[in-house]
């Protein structure tokens, strides 16, 4: 078995992909289901249990640290 140099390292699936934006969280870490709960409900649309169960798969997923 060969190993690839320029494979990308292996992460843990139980640990979430960390992407930094510059500016976007301040202060706290937030998941991704958190940015789309934020959003959908600053237009108006009121979530549902499926919407938290989305919210919560997303948060494991990606998060975005400070």
């Amino acid at each position: 078995m060969t190993t690839n140099e320029n494979a990308p390292e292996s992460r843990s699936e139980d640990e979430p992909f960390r992407v930094r934006l510059p500016g976007f969280v301040r202060d706290e870490e937030i998941g991704l289901g958190d940015v789309i709960k934020r959003v959908t409900y600053k237009i108006g649309i009121r979530p549902c249990g499926g919407c938290e169960k989305r919210a919560a798969a997303l948060n494991r997923r990606i998060v975005f640290p400070r």
